[in-house]
């Protein structure tokens, strides 16, 4: 599917657990390397808005971190709660300033119990247990004569990846280049989605869990198209994206890219920690038949091409059954289904492929995610 970029939107990116919590957990309430700015009639005055609006919009990207994607629409209120209350500390990366304006880049640390108190009193569900560490290769794709080769990532798209919070995340990563001894047989098969491949991968890496992201570059289109496939602590992982490339920026749609894809895979995470604890009912059914509950959505996109993107998801997702498409323009497209458990049972499942799936009434929205 085809994501549109849009200016600002790359840092907006459990149910509680009792008892004694790892030092480790509490890493995930810390939001590293977030961009502040503002400007005021002199710079203190510039340096205090930059820090409160900073924590605010901090606080907000820890919430999506650790809340399932179906419950975002339960936590629209506690995003306005001040987060000056819950902010445990604030480190300095980088700052610059002139008489009327302040720039920087800041750690928000927040208190870890008051952040899950209040969730927990709000009844909504969070996951902080962060998943064991990955490692992800990235990767670029030329093809030329019919014919693809992939060589290890240099430039913007190695670096991308780099300048993501690779330790306080969900799912913390690490990065390496593509080693000489992966072939591009390999890489292919793992496109392919052929869990053979992953014996190779994490013997090489010597790790359990190891992604290839592979960008490519269309000129013609103008779309960066990324494919993200390996293994992670959710399971296998095998899918593609496009990202269309504003004012011929590449290096704005690559940091995008890698941004969407850290969101997806805490997503991926998330629902397999709570379908662990049996929590919320996110076990679903598999399989055909006339089971189920009625699902109906608007399916939004941007483009016919993302439009069949998401229907092909939709036709390929396991329990989904009796599929019936209505009207369909240039902007959504009006689609039944019958998924067991209903839609919540449905939004879990499609979250783990970076699909949201919103509404409530009998009436649902299915749109990319993140």
């Amino acid at each position: 599917m085809i994501v549109s970029l849009a200016p600002g939107l790359l840092l907006a990116l459990s149910m509680g657990v009792s008892g004694p919590v790892a030092a480790a957990s509490s890493k995930v309430f810390t939001v590293a390397n977030y961009p502040v700015e503002a400007t005021a009639k002199d710079a203190v005055a510039a340096k205090e808005k930059a820090h409160a609006e900073g924590q605010q919009a901090a606080f907000g990207a820890l919430l999506k971190r650790i809340v399932p994607v179906t419950a975002y629409n339960r936590i629209d209120h506690i995003k306005s709660i001040p987060a000056a209350n819950l902010v445990d500390g604030v480190a300095v990366r980088s700052e610059t300033n002139s008489r009327t304006q302040y720039i920087a880049s800041l750690d928000f640390s927040f208190q870890a119990d008051a952040v899950r108190d209040l969730l927990s009193r709000q009844g909504v569900p969070f996951v902080e247990d962060q998943a064991p560490r990955m490692v992800v290769v990235p990767i670029t794709a030329e093809s030329a004569e019919g014919k693809t080769s992939y060589r290890p990532a240099s430039g913007a798209w190695a670096q991308v990846w780099k300048g993501l919070d690779l330790d306080n995340t969900l799912t913390p990563l690490r990065i390496e280049a593509l080693r000489p001894t992966i072939h591009e047989d390999t890489v292919v098969a793992a496109l392919n989605g052929d869990d053979s491949v992953e014996r190779i991968l994490t013997g090489e890496y010597k790790v359990d869990f190891v992604l290839l992201a592979i960008a490519e570059v269309d000129k013609a289109s103008g779309v960066l198209n990324v494919s993200i496939a390996g293994i992670d602590g959710a399971g296998l992982v095998a899918w593609r994206r496009g990202y269309r490339i504003e004012n011929g920026d590449v290096g704005y749609a690559m940091e995008f890219a890698a941004v969407v894809t850290q969101g997806v895979l805490e997503g991926r995470w998330k629902v397999a920690k709570l379908e662990d604890r049996g929590g919320g009912g996110f076990a679903y059914s598999v399989g055909g038949g006339a089971g189920g509950s009625e699902v109906r959505m608007a399916v939004e996109y941007g483009s016919i091409g993302e439009w069949d993107d998401l229907r092909r998801v939709i036709l390929d997702t396991p329990g989904i059954d009796d599929v019936r498409i209505g009207s369909v323009s240039d902007t959504s497209a009006e689609v039944s289904v019958r998924f067991p458990g209903g839609a919540d049972q449905l939004a879990s499942v499609l979250s783990r492929q970076g699909l949201v799936l919103s509404g409530g009434g009998g009436y649902w929205t299915l749109r990319a995610g993140y």
